[in-house]
């Protein structure tokens, strides 16, 4: 029997939605240091040559193959052409294992959200984090204790997420997003006025803003700008599959994809201004140049802006809640994006019920991140981190596109597809961009990230290590999505070739 599909209650929910998944902590902690060390200014010029020729025609083919085929990923490429099932799966599998150290993040920032309160992270920052908090191990193997710290609020996370994905689609995931993600944008707003008004802001805005044309003769500053984009618009993850198929029949695709792109667009800049601005503040009162402050990812949000918090004259508790408050709702929107793909394919495939589904999804994917709630954890983290980006999702990238553009050559009526149910025409530039243009730019950064990575030297962690968690989880994850592939139906058998028909004269 066929699955009966959620339905976004309308198509600005679809937007937020959208718009939710893609804005997450990566908006806040790494695009402005990735603006910062490519170019400043002239960053930009890359930037959204890559969101007009990758980002948005990859969100588009997405949002294509789950609107047409009314699937989760798996159920969407099977009925692309059954030999491509494996693929869905494995971004499925790449998701859940994501998610499971991302709430771990999330974690930590609903905690610093309690720390901001008296400041109680003290004056070294960084033995706060690493030591008091985290409880860092003193080598990679070593497990160390369970973090209580660390665990409870992933706890309180986990059951909150639990309650969201309890509900149905446009009950849980939308009703979430429409109430956190304009009070984020607005705290957003807040946090920036005030960045770029401190004492000192204007230097860190000078050092931003002012453009290095010279960068764009680099070709590392262009792989940059792909990456960006390619990461934080979350295509990939089987997200925006799984998304669009909860679309009426009738939702105009391309206005959709363009709002939700540019829209994430916009709050990473405006991210990027108030990060600066307070990044400027504190070299002015530590009295070290800019360039000696500026960090990126873990230290930035948990070492640096602590600091910055401190010597804020005033109202430190509320900037504190400000920043680590906007960092939690972001990585709310996004964490349930990277479970519903799981949930969507298991109802899909076993005609389980939602709620089955998501006991099964968040019960496994809470005991796995409970390994990183150890003292070692942030080192393992990091690790799963880097390799599932860096290889699973662009490799994953590629395979899409190879599915729909040159194995089952669906690319034509995809573009047909998005035209007939949109207000703005997409033309030849989209088939050339997604055929053409996106593979070879995915090609060079998974080329370079080879070469960076080539003797297992990743941050200086234990080959085996690396070679353990690093492609460990590369090849559990797409092993996983072919073993599941190969799994029985017991849903949606009916509409297999009806959609085998349509694929060939549609």
């Amino acid at each position: 029997m066929a699955q009966v599909r959620d339905q976004w209650t309308t198509r600005a929910g679809f937007i937020l939605v959208a718009m939710g998944s893609a804005i997450g902590l990566g908006n806040i902690w790494r695009y402005p240091y990735t603006v910062y060390d490519n170019g400043g200014g002239a960053f930009l010029i890359p930037y959204f040559v890559a969101l007009l020729t990758a980002g948005i025609p990859l969100l588009l083919l997405e949002y294509s193959l789950g609107h047409r085929y009314k699937g989760s990923a798996p159920l969407s490429y099977r009925r692309l052409s059954q030999k491509w099932e494996w693929l869905g799966w494995w971004q499925v599998f790449m998701s859940f294992f994501i998610v499971t150290y991302y709430i771990i993040i999330i974690g930590w920032a609903l905690s610093f959200a309690y720390y901001s309160i008296g400041t109680q992270w003290g004056d070294d920052t960084n033995a706060f984090f690493f030591g008091s908090y985290l409880g860092v191990s003193d080598s990679f193997w070593n497990f160390g204790g369970l973090q209580w710290k660390v665990l409870l609020p992933v706890l309180l996370i986990w059951g909150f997420v639990y309650f969201v994905m309890r509900q149905k689609a446009h009950k849980g995931i939308e009703r979430l997003n429409r109430i956190l993600l304009p009070i984020l944008i607005v705290m957003l707003v807040i946090i920036t006025i005030r960045g770029i008004t401190l004492e000192g802001a204007t230097d860190g805005l000078n050092v931003l803003l002012t453009p290095d044309f010279s960068a764009l003769l680099d070709h590392n500053v262009w792989i940059a700008a792909y990456g960006q984009v390619f990461f934080s618009l979350s295509v990939g993850f089987a997200t925006m599959i799984t998304y669009a198929s909860y679309l009426a029949k009738d939702t105009d695709l391309s206005n959709s994809g363009f709002i939700a792109a540019l829209s994430n667009a916009g709050f990473e800049f405006l991210a990027a201004l108030g990060v600066f601005g307070a990044l400027g503040y504190l070299a002015l009162t530590t009295g070290n140049d800019i360039q000696e402050v500026v960090s990126s990812g873990i230290g930035l949000a948990f070492v640096v802006f602590p600091q910055i918090i401190n010597t804020f004259p005033g109202f430190n508790d509320f900037f504190g809640l400000l920043f680590f408050g906007s960092l939690t709702f972001a990585g709310l929107t996004s964490a349930v994006s990277l479970l519903e793909p799981g949930v969507s394919a298991l109802r899909d495939k076993f005609d389980l019920g939602r709620t089955k589904a998501v006991n099964i999804v968040c019960g496994v994917a809470a005991v796995v991140s409970i390994l990183y709630t150890f003292g070692g954890g942030i080192r393992f983290l990091d690790v799963v981190d880097n390799f599932l980006n860096s290889y699973g999702l662009l490799f994953g990238a590629l395979a899409m596109i190879t599915a729909v553009a040159w194995t089952t050559n669906q690319l034509d009526n995809m573009q047909s597809h998005i035209n007939n149910v949109s207000d703005v025409y997409i033309g030849a530039w989209w088939k050339i961009c997604v055929k053409y243009v996106t593979p070879v730019m995915l090609l060079f950064m998974l080329v370079q990230n080879l070469m960076q990575n080539f003797m297992l030297d990743y941050e200086g962690y234990p080959i085996v290590g690396n070679l353990t968690l690093g492609w460990g989880a590369f090849f559990t994850t797409l092993l996983l999505g072919i073993i599941t592939a190969r799994m029985k139906w017991k849903a949606n058998t009916e509409m297999l070739d009806l959609f085998r028909k349509m694929k060939e004269g549609a």
